[in-house]
């Protein structure tokens, strides 16, 4: 196999824990929170936030900045012993009781959707873990005395389907919003997992659908991109023009903070940048940055053969998303265009 093709397999596989956010990233000693009656005991200015992946490649910038707006948080998590104080910590929400009220339920929890090859017992394993841990929240709401303001649950831009996976960049027309999927496994999931986290709203609840893009930070996908693209032995995936709807990790952070702050944002909103490229202007401005040369490409074949209908779905397709509703309602990005999100990331 050469160097490429593993490397390609590794980014799959990164790509997918970086956008179910279940890449741990906490160290510290845990607070597990026994939680009866805390209405009574939190005092402060901030809100009381529950969020589910939390000590994932996005929940865990998302808890940094959380704190340091002095909101009280608490992780439901499979490792609370990875959640440092003042941040406490459940593993069921059985823990909770129903007189204990949250401003805001943040749902990022997912098993890593290129974590291992799409056998069928994988996809169901996908799917049960996104779901799974929605219809809990869902149970939760629905016993609690006094329900959240809002629901931010995780989603995915797989929602919109793969698209023409052989390639038309120019004629291919942005999709913002009130786009629709199709018949293709991610598209399915997040169908589904969106219908699940929907029934918030018959709860009176606001409810926001965070459709991610590819997010780019420390660690994540890029990093299982860079030692192939260092060596100078970094190209274009299949026929190169494929969409790559990216955005930098402090601006999904951000579109968070802003549907929190923004009471007219509901629905599904875009968790992409204004400016997505294709795979061929990432692979060359990757390399620009980096002061390398990306001539070797990987042919469409090798990956299908490699991944199947995994790679076919989350390397070879993608569709031009916009971030209408970011816009619209005003959220500033601080990384609007690849090149300064790609030379902030690597230190450039």
């Amino acid at each position: 196999m050469r160097p490429q093709e593993k490397a390609v397999i590794d980014f799959c596989y990164q790509v997918g824990k970086a956008r179910s956010q279940a890449v741990d990233h906490f160290d510290g000693k845990a607070r597990t929170a026994s939680y009866r009656d805390s209405d009574q005991d939190y005092k402060g200015d901030g809100m009381r936030i529950l969020i589910t992946g939390g000590t994932g490649f996005i929940g865990a910038q998302l808890c940094e900045r959380l704190l340091q707006e002095q909101h009280q948080l608490l992780v439901l998590t499979r490792r609370p012993e990875r959640v440092p104080s003042p941040i406490e910590a459940v593993v069921s929400l059985d823990q909770l009781d129903g007189s204990l009220y949250f401003d805001v339920v943040i749902n990022l929890a997912g098993e890593g959707i290129a974590s291992k090859r799409w056998t069928e017992g994988q996809k169901l394993e996908i799917v049960e873990s996104r779901l799974n841990t929605t219809r809990a929240l869902i149970a939760y709401f629905k016993r609690a005395q006094r329900k959240p303001s809002l629901l931010i649950s995780g989603s995915a831009i797989g929602y919109y389907g793969i698209g023409d996976a052989s390639g038309g960049v120019d004629a291919s027309a942005p999709v913002d919003e009130d786009g629709t999927g199709d018949e293709s496994f991610s598209s399915e999931l997040c169908q589904q997992w969106e219908a699940v986290a929907r029934e918030a709203s018959e709860l009176g609840i606001r409810t926001c659908l965070l459709r991610t893009g590819i997010v780019l930070g420390r660690g994540g996908a890029l990093a299982k991109m860079l030692p192939p693209f260092k060596l100078g032995l970094g190209g274009v995936v299949g026929s190169g023009r494929q969409w790559m709807p990216w955005i930098h990790r402090a601006d999904l952070v951000g579109i968070i903070l802003h549907c929190m702050g923004n009471e007219t944002v509901q629905g599904a909103i875009n968790g992409t940048a204004p400016n997505p490229v294709s795979n061929r202007e990432f692979v060359r401005t990757l390399g620009r940055v980096l002061g390398r040369p990306t001539w070797l490409p990987l042919p469409a074949f090798i990956v299908r053969l490699l991944l199947g209908q995994m790679g076919e779905e989350l390397l070879l397709a993608g569709r031009r998303i916009v971030p209408r509703k970011a816009l619209d309602t005003a959220y500033c990005f601080q990384y609007p265009h690849l090149e300064p999100a790609l030379a902030q990331v690597l230190g450039k």
